[in-house]
């Protein structure tokens, strides 16, 4: 593992969130594991928020050090440099893990996983978000960057979002309309953390909403590489293209920079074999975006989310 470079901000912030949280602020700790790529560096310091209250408590550290933070969900948009993330990582806890139900509306925490909101909304007979079976993301990160799939997106069912920014502490309410749903993009302050979403769905029938289900896992199973690392998709699809046929057809399908290479199931995606690294990812990902823009006269934009040293390059 790298060694952890730690500067002043981290120390005092380390102190003062140590006074609130106790043993539940880890030092240096592992973020690869928490990453579907499963590599890359650790944090200098790392904490689950529990409530509110511990938002609070990162809010005044903030406030008082400057210290970097960083929020992440299931892992499964990003990739973490080699050198780690010299500042706080944050990954909503167990205590923003929870749905409930009202009518057709369906509520729920920030760091409560799609896929299960999925089967919440299945239990209800609640149709409308059988397409996020499928996206390995936490309710937060979705709404974050309007995660969709199979023809659907958070921004078809998300009603209002609940948001904590950092610099401006406490817990607001946004409507759907004031989020800017794009493609792929919610307008959304670099400090804010979503902390909660209702979602309005409507009435269906079990057996198809298990169709839908089992479809979409089934599509995901038959066009994705599931069994090795991967980050999901690499690069948003351009304005009537698909970033996949501009990369296959560049190509680039089964090439390789170190230990990263392109998928040969889905060429949007590169897969991390034995003693790939974050740098080697960065480098194919400027190979493919090199390479395509060659081909095709496309500039591919990267999806997946890059923090730490990784974000320079």
């Amino acid at each position: 593992m790298t060694p952890m470079v730690t500067d002043d901000r981290v120390a005092r912030a380390e102190a003062l969130l140590r006074a609130s949280c106790g043993d539940r602020l880890r030092a240096a700790f592992a973020l690869a594991p928490l990453t579907t790529f499963r590599i890359g560096g650790p944090a200098a310091l790392y904490l689950e928020p529990e409530s509110d209250d511990d938002l609070d408590a990162v809010a005044a550290t903030v406030a008082a050090t400057g210290i970097q933070v960083m929020v992440i969900g299931k892992g499964s948009n990003i990739l973490v440099s080699d050198g780690g993330v010299h500042g706080l990582v944050l990954r909503l806890g167990r205590g923003y893990r929870w749905a409930a139900r009202d009518g057709d509306i369906v509520t729920a925490g920030g760091s409560m996983p799609l896929p299960a909101l999925a089967g919440v909304a299945l239990r209800h007979g609640l149709a409308g978000l059988a397409f996020a079976v499928a996206i390995p993301a936490t309710l937060g990160g979705a709404v974050r960057m309007n995660a969709g799939a199979h023809d659907g997106a958070m921004a078809d069912v998300v009603t209002a979002v609940d948001v904590y920014r950092l610099s401006d502490p406490g817990r607001r309410r946004r409507e759907a309309t004031a989020m800017g749903f794009e493609y792929r993009h919610a307008e959304l302050p670099d400090d804010a953390i979503v902390v909660g979403a209702a979602i309005r769905l409507r009435p269906g029938q079990d057996r198809e909403i298990r169709a839908a289900m089992d479809e979409a896992r089934e599509w995901r199973r038959m066009t994705q590489p599931l069994a090795e690392p991967n980050c999901g998709s690499v690069f948003t699809n351009p304005p009537g293209d698909h970033a996949a046929r501009l990369i296959d057809g560049a190509g680039l399908k089964g090439h390789r920079v170190g230990g990263a290479r392109v998928s040969e199931k889905h060429a949007n995606f590169i897969v991390a074999g034995p003693g790939a690294t974050a740098a080697d990812v960065v480098s194919l990902i400027g190979v493919i975006r090199d390479l395509v823009l060659d081909r095709s006269g496309v500039e591919l934009t990267p999806e997946v989310r890059l923090i730490g040293e990784a974000a320079d390059a």
